[in-house]
């Protein structure tokens, strides 16, 4: 361990471009050593040396192949969905090139599309809706185990959502809020036989009811894990779980989803929460789950109508199998043999067999039984991902390591067998959580690439303030050896990704006139009389004034409108451009309000009229050669 008050390591001047690679090496080990140091102390010793510790790790150097360039005019392989972290939004990436390509918002304003400010948006993020997020999980929805390219689903942790994402206009079109929790954390889909719920872990554990009469019962205090249907997008069941419950995954036969769960103690504090050794994995039967709420084996809790089930130790549609304290990430590899826990405080990684599960809710073996191998691999082992050839790939967040190791070996070395289960350990920058590979959280793994989620990007880029960057680093996976292949810096926090074959992912080059986003909007239309693609028109209903215009770059339907001095005032604009691309905007100067029009689309925004005088308005898309001139004004008469 490097000791960071040694007064012999070298002094660190980032804006050297002189400086060595021996330099360079031991800042790294610098914030390795030192984030060792407080895990150290945390965890109360426990985390050991590990096996492979001694190998030389493989610095980070790039790829010197021009494979992974992806030219002008070329076009990206993968789609890579990215959470968005802190800012509540989705981000489309194109890989290899790791260009960002799109930012779908979802729990967060954008001034851009306008959503968070459009009535269409509005209704989807539901009145009195917290302007902001903390998005961590997506992950596209599945039929036998490979994605479909339907819906991409992303929880909110900050205020307990989780909301869908249409893929073929890439748009968040249903949020839903989860009742009788806090903190919905780790996210994962139903493979098989198709993405009939999407498991949702509430992290937090809370006393039930509520209501500031009880917070001192910490015996009382749980939480739930949730079945949310995806077609509805309602909360058709929860369970109630002994622990805290972080990631979860689920299996390739439809039957088993699992989480890992750490507190087992109970506790309201962080030393009380690592006090034990082991916490757990625990396993749902989905079969079992939907029985009971079918024969009405379930509660409701105040304010709610959703079946609460329980879940805790001794129930008959969980089991706890008992793993290294606090667990992190849980991981199904492609082939569904085999699930990884990632130990987090503990250098180990716990290997399950899955097909184990149905000996497990039979009774016929202990929750041990079904561990195969519980490896060390280094320190801070976070997450798993898996290639088409047997290996798996776990980040190392304290050493700021990828390690790829084999996990047939693993399981031999865990009977006896004195094997080197450790392939390679590439050095990332710095403190990776998350990683991917191409496909491989389906059946359709093809291990070409590795997406790791750094933290820390200290002396990787060009600084920009006290705020840094986060780094997510591309490297090859395809040969025997991890090669970095690129840096990209990201906006904080960017928690999870997934990679997407493109050809699973096939979107709408215009809208549908009849897509569901913007029917609330043509309803209105209809009872006002107004046919959408051939009239701009104003309608009075006393202070609530609607005009409709039609816009065809680069004009509107209409040059002007008239309204009075507090006057409610809902703007309709339907692009009538069918050509891709061509998207148009609407600002109504000093007012707050923008937004996007694609092509065949109809948006709405509504505002107060509080200021009387001339108002331009002006569309805020490039969309024309005349651009400028694509605008008209609004006169408000005092009142």
């Amino acid at each position: 361990m490097i000791d960071p008050k040694d007064k012999d390591l070298p002094e660190i001047n980032t804006e050297d471009p002189k400086a060595s690679e021996h330099v360079k090496l031991s800042r790294r080990l610098f914030l390795g050593g030192s984030a060792a140091l407080v895990g150290a102390v945390g965890t109360a010793g426990t985390i050991g040396a590990t096996l492979g510790g001694a190998m030389v790790p493989s610095t980070a150097q790039a790829a010197t192949s021009g494979n992974h360039n992806v030219g002008p005019g070329e076009l990206d392989e993968y789609y890579g969905f990215w959470s968005g972290g802190h800012s509540g939004e989705v981000r489309i990436l194109g890989l290899p090139s790791m260009r960002e390509l799109m930012r779908i918002p979802v729990f967060n304003v954008d001034s851009a599309t306008g959503w968070g400010i459009t009535n269409e948006s509005k209704a989807v993020l539901g009145e009195n809706a917290p302007m902001g997020g903390d998005s961590h999980h997506p992950h596209m929805s599945m039929t036998d185990g490979s994605y479909d390219g339907k819906y991409v689903f992303i929880n909110d942790k900050a205020n307990t959502r989780v909301a869908r994402i249409r893929c073929d206009i890439m748009k968040t079109d249903k949020i839903t809020t989860v009742p009788n929790a806090q903190a919905i954390h780790g996210l994962r889909v139903q493979k098989v036989p198709f993405t009939k719920y999407v498991f949702a872990n509430a992290e937090f554990r809370i006393p039930h009811p509520n209501n500031g009469l009880n917070m001192d019962d910490i015996e009382g205090y749980y939480t739930l894990f949730s079945g949310v249907n995806a077609e509805t997008m309602e909360v058709d069941w929860q369970v109630i779980v002994d622990g805290n419950l972080d990631n979860t995954d689920a299996d390739y036969t439809g039957k088993y989803a699992f989480s890992t769960c750490y507190n087992s103690e109970g506790a309201v504090d962080l030393a009380g929460s690592m006090r034990d050794e082991r916490d757990h994995l625990v396993i749902f039967n989905i079969e079992r789950i939907e029985a009971a709420v079918k024969a009405g084996d379930f509660v409701t809790l105040p304010g709610s109508d959703v079946p609460v089930l329980n879940g805790r130790k001794g129930s008959a549609i969980t089991r706890y199998v008992p793993v290294p304290k606090n667990p992190h990430g849980i991981n199904t590899a492609p082939g569904g043999k085999y699930a990884v826990a990632n130990g987090k405080l503990s250098p180990t990684v716990t290997v399950f067999q899955l097909d184990k599960f149905d000996a497990l809710f039979e009774d016929s073996i202990k929750p041990r039984d079904t561990v195969v191998a519980e490896v060390e691999l280094g320190l801070g082992p976070l997450h798993t991902a898996f290639d088409n050839r047997g290996n798996a790939f776990t980040t190392l967040f304290i050493d700021s390591q990828v390690c790829k190791w084999d996990v047939e070996k693993a399981i031999r070395f865990y009977n006896g067998e004195k094997v080197d289960y450790i392939v390679q350990k590439l050095d990332v920058h710095y403190q990776p959580g998350h990683n991917h590979t191409t496909m491989g959280e389906t059946r359709d793994a093809d291990g070409k690439y590795l997406v790791s989620l750094q933290k820390f990007s200290k002396d990787r880029f060009l600084k920009c303030g006290p705020l840094h960057a986060e780094n997510d680093q591309l490297i090859d996976i395809s040969g025997d050896e991890m090669v970095l292949v690129h840096d990209g810096p990201t906006y904080a926090e960017p928690h999870d990704c997934m990679i997407v074959h493109r050809s699973k992912v096939k979107t709408r080059k215009l809208y549908d006139r009849n897509d569901p986003t913007f029917a609330m909007t043509v309803e209105m239309a209809k009872k006002d009389g107004v046919n959408l693609e051939t009239d701009s028109k104003v309608i009075r209903d006393g202070n609530k004034v609607r005009v409709y215009m039609t816009s065809v770059a680069p004009r509107y339907g209409m040059d002007q409108f008239n309204v009075k001095q507090g006057d409610e005032v809902t703007v309709i604009v339907t692009n009538l451009d069918q050509i891709e691309d061509v998207t148009h905007g609407f600002c109504m100067v000093n007012h707050g309000v923008q937004m996007e029009i694609s092509p065949q689309q109809t948006a709405s925004v509504t505002f107060v009229a509080d200021k009387p005088g001339v108002h331009w308005f002006y569309c805020n898309w490039f969309c024309h050669a005349l651009h400028m001139e694509m605008r008209g004004r609004m006169l408000v008469s005092p009142a």
